[in-house]
């Protein structure tokens, strides 16, 4: 099923399935514009609520960079969380809207295909054997295990006849995850001196963003972001097929090394910093597909804006449902991704993957 053009991710079809494309096509800006909107309302949302209540004044001061009272240096505070937030949402939804157009799988997402506990798992590593304490380590570490755990579930996947088809990937990674986290866990529970703020970093959030740490990851990010819009043509033609996509002239074998080291930057990165953070490169890929077509070249900016949008509210929802103090922002992801998990699977019938 993954690998046969003509699916919904192959090439295009003729009729009611085309002109759906059509319409979805013809709606792109209106779909664009209106996360944008979500977006600005969400950082908004992310600014305004917390755990202390804060008064318009105390917005503007914030804003302003005064930091005269409690409430104005709560927003201050504020500031770099919304922003690690809009970075992170859109990197893991780029992320996994690549690694389901590389993979054609629509299961395909950093933390079910075992990326992000790879980062985790080589992060806590760091820490724990090798006394890492530099931020900018902890991306590199990030990235390095995000990549080997790629590879090494890929390469499993394929194992057998068939290739690597959807559920073959999607088991694969759920098992190496597993695995990774308990031996994550293994590492981390015999040194109390580490286990507190490892255990908390590993459940996922953006509560401890600071400036420094935003400016020594941007750029690893925007690297990825640039790398994954250049892609947005190539993972085009991979969707119609390796042999098709050879035919037009496409490296196939360079599209998806590039494709890969895009997808893994922005996953390992953004895991070294936030923690594995689950479902938003599964959830918001699908929903902007069905909303503004199949397009990469849309699909991935869309991806980028609602991914922020939806980390964002996510973080805000876990800020009010945990008052007065807050949940992780990826206990709501999770909450939310695992209904939507398994409605996918259930929409592409799993005895056809």
């Amino acid at each position: 099923m993954a690998n046969r053009p003509g699916t919904a991710w192959g090439s295009a079809a003729a009729g009611p399935e085309s002109r759906g494309r059509r319409r979805r096509r013809g709606r792109g800006p209106w779909v664009a514009g209106l996360a944008l909107v979500v977006l600005a309302a969400a950082c908004a949302l992310s600014v305004i609520h917390g755990a202390r209540v804060v008064g318009w004044d105390d917005i503007a001061a914030g804003l302003s960079g005064q930091i005269d009272s409690v409430a104005q240096a709560a927003v201050a505070q504020r500031l770099p969380r919304t922003v690690l937030g809009i970075l992170a949402g859109a990197a893991l939804a780029v992320s996994g809207a690549v690694m389901q157009g590389v993979t054609r799988n629509p299961l395909a997402d950093p933390g079910i295909l075992g990326v992000n506990a790879g980062a985790s798992l080589a992060v806590v590593i760091g820490i724990a054997w090798f006394s890492v304490e530099a931020a900018q380590s902890f991306i590199w570490l990030g990235i390095g295990g995000a990549g080997l755990a790629a590879v090494f579930v890929y390469a499993v996947g394929t194992l057998g006849p068939g290739g690597a088809s959807p559920l073959k990937l999607a088991l694969a990674g759920a098992a190496t995850a597993i695995a990774l986290s308990s031996v994550t866990m293994a590492i981390v529970l015999p040194r109390q001196d580490i286990a507190e703020a490892v255990q908390a970093w590993h459940i996922g959030g953006i509560g401890g963003a600071t400036w420094p740490t935003l400016r020594l990851v941007a750029p690893y990010l925007l690297a990825g972001f640039a790398g994954a819009l250049l892609l947005g043509g190539r993972l085009n033609a991979l969707a119609l097929g390796d042999e098709l996509a050879a035919g037009l002239g496409e490296r196939v074998a360079w599209a998806r090394a590039g494709a890969a080291l895009v997808a893994v930057t922005l996953a390992g990165a953004t895991t070294a910093i936030c923690g594995p953070i689950a479902f938003v490169g599964l959830v918001v890929p699908h929903v902007c597909r069905l909303l503004g077509g199949v397009d990469h070249r849309r699909l991935l900016p869309l991806s980028a804006a609602t991914g922020a949008a939806f980390l964002l509210v996510s973080d805000v929802l876990g800020r009010i449902i945990a008052r007065p103090t807050e949940a992780q922002v990826g206990i709501v992801t999770a909450l939310v991704g695992a209904p939507f998990f398994i409605w996918v699977v259930r929409r592409q019938k799993v005895r056809n993957l």
